[in-house]
C-alpha cells in the first residue's frame, strides 16, 4: 500500500496570512509604549576617519530631546553575533560611510531629526581602502589594529598573519600538488560577483524598555532571539535572564533579519532618558549600513585529465566583508567550502579569506556564499568544457557525484541525486533541442543544500474541547513555517489541521530556540513538534485504554478516535486510502456503511472524549513537549537549474524565457508553501543574475532607494518550470527535506551560462550580467 496522509501533502493556506493582510499582525515599528521617544542616529560621511571633537550642546538643548550619547558616553565594549568587533557607536575612528557615530532620542522623529543637525563633528580624513586584495596587502592600512583581542574570534585562526584579514578558513582533501601533476591539462579563471540587499519590505526596528522591575524588555524583527539576547547581554554586560525578546511578526528574511542594528543603542538611550525608545531604520540607512550579501572573488584552477575528468580543484575566495565581521552568525562563510560542486574531485584545496575593507559590514543572505560560489564553479565548469570540446552537460555528468563518493571536502551523504536532478533539468529545458532563432542560449547549473543543524523545543497543550495549541519560540519570518508545523501536529493526533493554533512565545519560555535559518526549521523545529505531538499522543492513548478498560497497546488512534487496532487490521479496506493515521478522509462508501463503527461511534472513544474527561479530572490542560538538538545531517538536497534566454546583439539586453528548476525532495509537506519558497528563490535569483547591485564607489553607496536598486518586477518573470524528483528519504519529519534556500542558488549561473552561450561561448565572469556587461563581452572588452 503506497503511504499516504490526511494532512501533510496538502495545500493548507498559511495561518497567519489573514492578521497580515487585514493589518492585525504587530511588528516591531507598531510597538507603542507609554511615554516612547524616538531614537535616530548620526552617521559617519567618511569611510575612514579619526574622530577629532564632537559638539552636542545644541541638540542637548534642544526642547523635547531626552537623550544625547556620542562613543565616550558608553562603556568600552564590542558587539557581534559570533565576533565582537563592533562598537555601539564611534569611539576614536570611523570605518565606513554610515558608521553610527552619535545618536539622540526626543519626543517625535521630527525632534530627533532636528537635534542631529544641531550636532557638530570634526573629522581628520584617514587612507581609506576598499578593494580586498588591495586590503591584503602588507603596505595597506590595517584598519583593526586589535583583532586578537577581539572576543569571540577562534583560536584557530586568529591572528591572521595576512593584513586585515580576520579569518581564513581551509578545506582539503587527497594531495593537491600531486593532483595537478598527475593533471593532463589545467586551467585558472577569475571570478567576481556583487554587493547586494535582502530587499526585505520590512526594515530594521526595534523597542527598547526597562521595565520598573529592572528588566529589559525588547521588541525587535529578529529571527534568532535567543542568540539576540546572548549578543546583548555580553555587550550589556547583564545576566541573560534580565533581558526579555518579545515576539513580533517579521516582514521578510532571506538571512538580513539575524542581526543585532540598533537594539544596543536603543538600550543605551532608553537608559539615559529612562523611558522606552524606539527606532527604525528607512530604506536610506538600509541600503548604507544593514548588512548585505558579501561580494566575492573566486579564483579557480582545475586539472583534468584527457578524457574530462577533474583531477584538482584549487580555490581561493576572497570575500569583501567591509568595516566589521559582526555581522555574522559564524565569522566566516561556510557555503565556501561549496568551491569543488558536486563533483568527483580527488585532490582538492580552498582557501577562503574573510577581509576588513572601508564598505558597508556584510552579513547573511540566503544560502550564505554558496551563490557567489556556485556562479563561479559553473561558469567554470563550461569554460572547462568549452576547452576540451565537450558538451557542458556531458561534462557535468561525467563528473558528477555517485551514490557513495565523497564531495570534495569529504563529505560523504546518503541518497545522492545530483545526476538525476542535472538529467532531469536538462531534458525539462530541451538541451538537445534546435533553438529557435539567433541569439539565444542555454546554461545549467548544480548545487547541494544539507539542513542546518540546531535547537528547538516545542509544547502543544490540549484543551478539554480537543484543541491543539503548539507553543514555540520560533518566530514567523514569513516562510509559512508555522503552518507547515501544525501539519506535523495534525498528522500525528490525527485531527482537523483547524483544531491546531499556534502561540509565539518570548525568550522566558524555553532554555533555547535556533531560530530559522541554514534550510533547518523543518530538520529541527519539525523534529521538537514531532516529539511533542507523539508525546501528548501517547498520554492519550494511555487515559482512552483506561476509560475503555482495554489495553493501550491494543489500540489505535484513527480519525481522531481510538479504535482496537485488531477491528481496523481487519477490515484493511476501511484504512486503504484513508492515510497512514487512517484519518477516514475518503473511506469507501460501501466499506463504511458496513462497518460504521469505524467511522462513527462503535467501539474505542474519540480523541475529544478523552481529552474532555482527562481535563476535566485533571483541572489543566493535557500536554506534550520536546526538545530536539538536530545533529548533522547524513543528507543533502539537490538542485539543478536550466535557463534559456535571448540577448539583443545591438544593446546587450538579457531577456529570460524560460527557467527550470529541478529539486530533490523528500515529502513535501505542503505544496504551497513548498512552492512559494522555490519561486521565491528563483526570483531572488534572477535579480542576483541580471540587476541587483549596491554601486558603490570610494566607499559611498549610490543606490539608496529601491527605485534606484532595481529588484525584479512581474514583467522581469519568465517562464518558471519546477520539476520534483521522485520523493527519496529525507532527515525531517515525514522523510521530508528543507527548500528553503536551495533554489536561489544556481540560479545565476545557469543564466549566466545561457548568456555566454548565446554569446557564442564568450565567457562571463562578472555579475550582474547587466546589458553594459553583456555588450562589452560581445564586443571582446569584459
Amino acid at each position: 500500500m503506497t503511504t499516504t496522509y490526511s494532512t501533510i501533502g496538502q495545500p493548507v493556506v498559511r495561518g497567519e496570512g489573514v492578521d497580515k493582510v487585514s493589518g492585525q499582525a504587530v511588528y516591531a515599528a507598531d510597538i507603542t509604549l507609554p511615554g516612547m521617544l524616538w531614537g535616530q542616529v548620526l552617521r559617519s560621511p567618511f569611510p575612514h576617519a579619526r574622530i577629532v571633537r564632537i559638539d552636542t550642546r545644541r541638540a542637548r538643548e534642544l526642547p523635547g530631546v531626552h537623550a544625547v550619547l556620542t562613543g565616550p558616553d558608553l562603556p568600552d565594549r564590542r558587539v557581534g553575533r559570533l565576533l565582537r568587533d563592533c562598537p555601539v557607536l564611534a569611539r576614536d575612528k570611523v570605518l565606513f560611510i554610515g558608521e553610527k557615530v552619535a545618536a539622540v532620542a526626543a519626543e517625535s522623529p521630527d525632534i530627533a531629526e532636528e537635534a542631529l543637525l544641531l550636532i557638530e563633528v570634526e573629522y581628520a580624513e584617514l587612507p581609506a581602502v576598499f578593494d580586498p586584495a588591495e586590503a591584503m596587502a602588507e603596505d595597506s592600512p590595517t584598519l583593526h589594529e586589535n583583532l586578537a583581542a577581539y572576543p569571540g574570534l577562534p583560536k584557530p585562526m586568529s591572528p591572521s598573519p595576512v593584513n586585515n584579514v580576520f579569518a581564513h578558513n581551509v578545506w582539503s582533501k587527497g594531495d593537491i600538488d600531486q593532483g595537478f601533476a598527475e593533471s593532463d591539462l589545467v586551467f585558472e579563471h577569475t571570478f567576481a560577483t556583487q554587493l547586494m540587499h535582502q530587499a526585505y519590505l520590512e526594515p530594521h526596528a526595534c523597542v527598547v524598555d526597562i521595565d520598573a522591575a529592572g528588566r529589559v524588555q525588547v521588541w525587535a524583527n529578529n529571527k534568532g532571539p535567543f542568540m539576540l539576547r546572548e549578543q546583548l547581554a555580553a555587550v550589556w554586560d547583564l545576566p541573560k535572564e534580565q533581558i526579555r525578546i518579545n515576539p513580533c511578526s517579521i516582514g521578510g528574511d532571506f538571512g538580513g533579519k539575524g542581526s543585532f542594528m540598533d537594539v544596543p543603542l536603543a538600550y543605551y538611550l532608553a537608559q539615559a532618558a529612562g523611558r522606552p525608545v524606539k527606532m527604525v531604520m528607512d530604506y536610506i540607512q538600509e541600503l548604507m549600513a544593514g548588512n548585505p550579501r558579501h561580494p566575492g572573488v573566486i579564483t579557480l584552477k582545475t586539472g583534468l585529465k584527457k578524457d574530462g575528468r577533474i583531477w584538482a580543484r584549487q580555490a581561493e575566495t576572497v570575500f569583501n566583508s567591509g568595516a566589521y565581521g559582526a555581522f555574522k552568525p559564524r565569522v566566516h562563510l561556510r557555503g565556501a567550502d561549496h568551491s569543488g560542486g558536486p563533483y568527483r574531485i580527488p585532490n582538492v584545496r580552498i582557501d577562503s579569506f574573510m577581509v576588513y575593507t572601508n564598505n558597508v559590514p556584510c552579513g547573511h543572505m540566503r544560502a550564505p556564499a554558496k551563490p557567489q560560489v556556485t556562479f563561479a564553479v559553473e561558469a567554470h565548469m563550461d569554460l572547462l568544457a568549452r576547452e576540451l570540446g565537450m558538451d557542458p552537460y556531458e561534462f557535468r555528468m561525467l563528473n558528477i557525484l555517485q551514490e557513495g563518493d565523497a564531495n570534495p571536502v569529504g563529505e560523504e551523504w546518503l541518497n545522492i541525486r545530483a545526476g538525476d536532478a542535472l538529467r532531469t533539468a536538462a531534458e525539462t529545458i530541451g538541451w538537445d533541442k534546435p533553438k529557435a532563432k539567433a541569439w539565444t542560449g542555454r546554461g545549467l547549473a548544480i548545487s547541494d543544500q544539507p539542513p542546518g543543524s540546531g535547537q528547538s523545543a516545542a509544547t502543544i497543550v490540549m484543551d478539554a474541547a480537543g484543541q491543539a495549541t503548539l507553543r514555540l519560540s520560533l518566530w514567523d519570518t514569513g516562510t509559512g513555517a508555522h503552518t507547515v508545523l501544525r501539519q506535523i501536529v495534525a498528522e500525528t493526533l490525527t485531527i482537523p489541521v483547524d483544531d491546531v493554533g499556534v502561540v509565539i512565545q518570548d525568550t522566558d519560555a524555553v532554555d533555547f530556540e535556533s531560530g530559522p535559518g541554514g534550510s533547518r526549521v523543518t530538520y529541527t523545529t519539525g523534529q521538537s513538534t514531532l516529539g511533542a505531538a507523539a508525546e501528548l499522543r501517547e498520554k492519550l492513548t494511555v487515559l482512552a485504554a483506561e476509560y475503555t478498560g482495554g489495553a493501550a497497546d491494543a489500540l489505535t488512534l484513527q480519525g481522531g478516535r481510538f479504535v482496537p487496532a485488531a477491528t481496523v487490521s481487519a477490515h484493511p479496506e476501511l484504512v486503504e486510502g484513508w492515510g497512514a493515521t487512517g484519518h477516514p478522509a475518503h473511506p469507501e462508501p460501501a466499506a463504511a456503511s458496513a462497518h460504521p463503527e469505524l467511522v462513527e461511534g462503535g467501539p474505542g472513544i474519540s480523541l475529544k472524549e478523552v481529552a474532555a474527561r482527562a481535563v476535566a479530572a485533571q483541572g489543566e490542560p493535557l500536554t506534550g513537549h520536546k526538545t530536539y538538538t538536530a545533529p548533522p545531517s547524513e543528507y543533502t538536497a539537490y538542485c539543478a537549474q536550466a535557463a534559456e534566454v535571448e540577448v539583443d546583439p545591438e544593446t546587450g539586453q538579457v531577456i529570460v524565457h524560460k527557467i527550470v528548476t529541478a529539486h530533490d525532495v523528500g515529502t513535501v509537506l505542503n505544496p504551497m508553501t513548498h512552492q512559494g519558497q522555490i519561486e521565491g528563490g528563483v526570483i531572488q535569483g534572477l535579480g542576483y543574475a541580471l540587476m541587483e547591485e549596491m554601486e558603490t564607489a570610494a566607499g559611498q553607496i549610490s543606490t539608496l532607494s529601491l527605485g534606484d536598486y532595481k529588484i525584479p518586477t512581474i514583467k522581469d518573470i519568465p517562464e518558471l518550470v519546477t520539476v520534483l524528483l521522485e520523493p527519496a528519504g529525507g532527515p525531517a519529519p515525514f522523510q521530508s527535506k528543507g527548500i528553503g534556500e536551495s533554489s536561489n542558488t544556481p540560479v545565476a549561473a545557469a543564466i549566466a551560462n545561457a548568456v555566454s552561450d548565446a554569446l557564442g561561448g564568450r565567457p562571463l565572469t562578472r555579475l550582474p550580467l547587466t546589458a553594459e556587461r553583456v555588450l562589452a563581452a560581445l564586443q571582446g572588452r569584459e
